[in-house]
């Protein structure tokens, strides 16, 4: 299925921005590195967008009993007072994806979760929705928690704050695309890295360069035969699942992040 079928089929009469394609929405998300645009960005502006990577590396390095990072999912989810999932990844059907499964669909949460198109998506209950949530990780797929605006565009619903967005991201997804090229100072507000997760290269590392192609967001480069890692990191801990040395570790070095990355995303959405 084509993303403009996938469009159709959710949404009957979908609005402009929605009509662009998942490749229009690329360019759309380019506006931002226009000088003055970037701050004003309808899908990047802090006031509409807050989001961040959930870290899916088994071997993050845990301060005493802290519970570990994937443990927010699940109070989102217990927490919320809807869920939906979405039938199939738009984006990952829109960039016809080899690598990763296509009917792993984002997880929707809150009142507004109730307006998703049921022709694409179907209400679930919590174990349903915690089972979805592992066998996406599971996968290899990326969590990214948050008030996401562009899924208010995607689906036609009126933006009231209510819509709280878990979509598990891979290479196709929209808005891993989308940050390589949004200016650093959008970046920082709209798309945060998880409070208290520190990412650094370690010895280990051998500088054969795979972490640089798996990097969603651009932030690694290789320089004199070692990994660096940007400002651009989200702390997602992709580059530690697949470096073949151990040579990135994944640290949580503040044992309160849960409670504060839940906190922040309370501040912006209501779910519950």
């Amino acid at each position: 299925m084509c993303a403009k079928a996938f469009i159709e089929r959710a949404l009957g009469k979908p609005p402009f921005f929605v009509r662009m394609g998942l490749r229009g929405q690329m360019i759309f998300f380019k506006l931002s590195k226009l000088p003055g645009v970037g701050r004003r960005h309808p899908w990047v502006t802090p006031k509409k967008t807050d989001v961040r990577f959930v870290p899916i590396n088994a071997d993050v390095a845990m301060p005493g009993d802290c519970p570990l990072p994937l443990q927010l999912l699940d109070r989102l989810i217990e927490d919320s007072s809807h869920r939906a999932i979405v039938d199939f990844c738009g984006c990952r059907v829109g960039f016809e994806c080899r690598d990763y499964p296509h009917e792993v669909g984002c997880l929707l949460m809150g009142e507004s979760a109730l307006e998703v198109p049921r022709t694409v998506s179907r209400d679930v209950g919590v174990e349903e929705a915690r089972a979805h949530a592992r066998r996406a990780v599971e996968a290899g797929l990326i969590p990214i928690v948050g008030k996401a605006h562009v899924d208010d565009f995607i689906y036609g619903i009126k933006d009231r704050g209510r819509l709280l967005t878990v979509c598990f991201c891979c290479e196709c997804c929209s808005i891993t695309r989308a940050i390589g090229d949004i200016p650093l100072h959008a970046v920082e507000p709209a798309f945060a890295r998880m409070e208290g997760v520190s990412v650094e290269v370690t010895d280990r590392c051998e500088g054969c360069g795979l972490c640089v192609g798996h990097c969603f967001v651009r932030a690694i480069k290789v320089v004199d035969g070692r990994a660096l890692i940007g400002p651009r990191c989200r702390a997602c801990g992709r580059c530690a699942s697949v470096c073949p040395n151990g040579g990135v570790a994944v640290r949580v070095t503040d044992p309160d992040y849960l409670e504060k990355t839940y906190r922040r995303i309370r501040a912006h959405v209501k779910f519950d």
